[in-house]
């Protein structure tokens, strides 16, 4: 009978048509997993894959191969892991990616309660503004908003990404108060580029009778970090949109007001993003448990709310 590592670095070889992809994704080396698919093309007497320096091609028989045992692999896996999750603790590296505002302000500061219930599990966490591949990079999980779901990766909801106009009231002293978001463009507007693409990010706003307009904000200054912007809105130089819980410490101590406090613009969710759920290992599954307890418990997902004022 084959062995579970022969099977998995098969499909995981599959998925993403190189051994180096699938030994990231499974902790091995490349070199161990080619000896397991080797392994296996042995015992079955075919050829799964063909090999080039440059590619790797599922042959006929590796097509059929995989559609026959993919599911049946996952299933095994997931009651291999249920069967043992009450027999083990949860341990290893918990490598995770989030923004450095957000991680800092909201994930860092849950961690000493994290290490108290889990102390075998070693937290390795990347404070970046980008969107990192999960797989290829060893990720166990990544928060954010707007990751593409590749296969294997899946997404859980923790709150809504909403974003905000807000100003210290110093500057807003000076201003007559906008009347809807069209309205912006009479203040100055701190706004910013995306690293990305070049442009300017514009904002449709909404409000909670269901009406849209645009959010025009005048380019008077210009930054590429929204960290930049809620720093620029406190020293009184205009008006920023930055998603709230980025503003929230400032709104609750009064530094920064929102303006237009009933309208908002949707960024989408804030999710954590992690493999397919009957894969994870066990440190991966505690945390996602964890977080989502703790937003829950915060109250995070209301406080988030710019519908909610």
């Amino acid at each position: 009978m084959e062995t579970l590592a022969n099977l998995e670095s098969f499909v995981r070889s599959a998925e993403h048509g190189s051994f180096s992809a699938a030994a990231r994704r499974l902790g091995l080396t490349p070199a161990a997993v080619s000896r397991n698919v080797a392994a296996l093309e042995s015992n079955l007497k075919l050829r799964l894959f063909q090999r080039s320096t440059r590619n790797l091609a599922l042959t006929e028989p590796g097509e059929r191969f995989l559609l026959s045992i993919r599911d049946h692999l996952a299933s095994l896996q997931g009651a291999i892991a249920e069967a043992t999750s009450d027999q083990s603790e949860p341990a290893g590296v918990l490598k995770l990616s989030m923004s450095p505002t957000f991680g800092m302000n909201y994930i860092l500061p849950t961690l000493p309660e994290f290490m108290r219930r889990y102390p075998l599990v070693r937290p390795e966490w990347m404070f970046e503004n980008r969107q990192v591949d999960l797989i290829a990079e060893g990720y166990d999980a990544a928060i954010g908003g707007g990751f593409e779901l590749t296969p294997g990766i899946v997404a859980k909801t923790l709150a809504a990404a909403h974003i905000i106009a807000v100003a210290s009231p110093a500057y807003l002293h000076n201003c007559a108060q906008p009347h809807d978001p069209r309205a912006l463009q009479e203040l100055d507007g701190i706004v910013m580029r995306s690293m990305r693409t070049g442009r300017i990010r514009q904002w449709q706003m909404r409000n909670v009778a269901g009406e849209e307009q645009p959010a025009l904000l005048r380019e008077t200054i210009v930054v590429n970090d929204p960290a930049a912007m809620r720093s620029a809105a406190l020293l009184g130089l205009g008006v920023a949109m930055i998603a709230k819980p980025d503003a929230l410490p400032d709104l609750e101590s009064g530094e920064l007001v929102r303006v237009l406090p009933a309208w908002y613009a949707d960024a989408g969710p804030i999710s954590i993003y992690y493999a397919n759920r009957t894969l994870l290992p066990l440190k991966t599954r505690v945390f996602i448990d964890f977080l989502v307890e703790t937003f829950q418990r915060e109250k995070w997902p209301e406080r988030f709310a710019g519908s909610l004022g």
